[in-house]
């Protein structure tokens, strides 16, 4: 059985897998609570690598780039449930509390949030909707939202100087972002807004560090790794083409032997 995300409402995801299963390559956009109902999910973010354990709960951080790998339980089963906490939701909160954040706070891109009973029968009262979308309204998934805040807040009140940090993405480091992150098969424009830069102003401050256009290095970056990989690591395209961003094998067999001429049978 093929794995499957299933969209129960708006904001609330269930993902099921029976086997291995590669994730996409996801530009989180949102804060979002998951929680590992079984198996394992492996998500790497630029040059980290996280391991969210079965009855795992975590927080994870907006505006990032994740890659994933689900693995299965012993008993043959992968499952996750996670809820989006969207910005309207979470300013609507602020707006009515009184919550006012002015500082920004450098933060892990995946939290383990500390497990507690409240907690735990939350995600419980989430289950009842899997596999039967048609009584999961507008009106409740606002109120699962809120109820998942409140527990946040509740289990951490220091939660709130990440939730309620409504600042845009500041301008970071360009050079430094892009050689810890070129393996994400995204838009420019994603890269572009991760940076906190225009389209054209990071297509402008790009050519300045690197003395060429975005798609050309991100390519050329790509295909350098993947020949140190099969020199030296005596790795096979086929079990690493995906993870470098290309999107497909035979792709990257066409513009690898285009950039070096040379196939890579002839290095192995």
């Amino acid at each position: 059985m093929e794995a499957k995300t299933e969209i129960i409402f708006d904001k609330l995801v269930y993902s099921c897998a029976f086997k291995q299963y590669r994730g996409f390559e996801d530009f989180i956009s949102e804060y979002f609570l998951g929680f590992q109902v079984s198996g394992e999910t492996h998500a790497f973010h630029a040059d980290q690598k996280i391991v969210i354990k079965e009855n795992t709960i975590i927080l994870v951080k907006k505006n990032q780039l994740i890659r994933t790998i689900k693995y299965p339980s012993l008993s043959g089963k992968y499952e996750f449930i996670s809820i989006t906490l969207d910005h309207d939701e979470l300013y609507q909160y602020a707006f009515e509390n009184k919550i006012i954040i002015d500082d920004q706070y450098d933060i892990e891109p995946i939290m383990i949030v500390e497990a507690n009973d409240f907690l735990n029968t939350y995600f419980l009262s989430l289950s009842p909707y899997i596999h039967k979308t048609k009584q999961a309204t507008p009106k409740l998934a606002a109120l699962k939202i809120r109820e998942a805040i409140e527990l946040l807040l509740q289990s951490n009140p220091d939660f709130k100087y990440i939730l309620f940090d409504f600042s845009e993405p500041y301008k970071i480091d360009l050079e430094e972002f892009m050689n810890q992150n070129y393996m994400f098969n995204v838009p420019i424009t994603t890269f572009a807004q991760l940076t906190g830069r225009s389209i054209s102003g990071f297509k402008r401050d790009f050519s300045k560090i690197f003395h060429t256009s975005p798609r050309k290095w991100l390519r050329d970056k790509r295909l350098e790794e993947a020949m140190y990989r099969i020199k030296y690591n005596q790795e096979k395209p086929v079990d690493f083409y995906l993870d470098l961003g290309f999107e497909n094998l035979s792709h990257f067999y066409y513009v690898f032997k285009k950039k070096f001429g040379l196939t890579t049978s002839e290095l192995i």
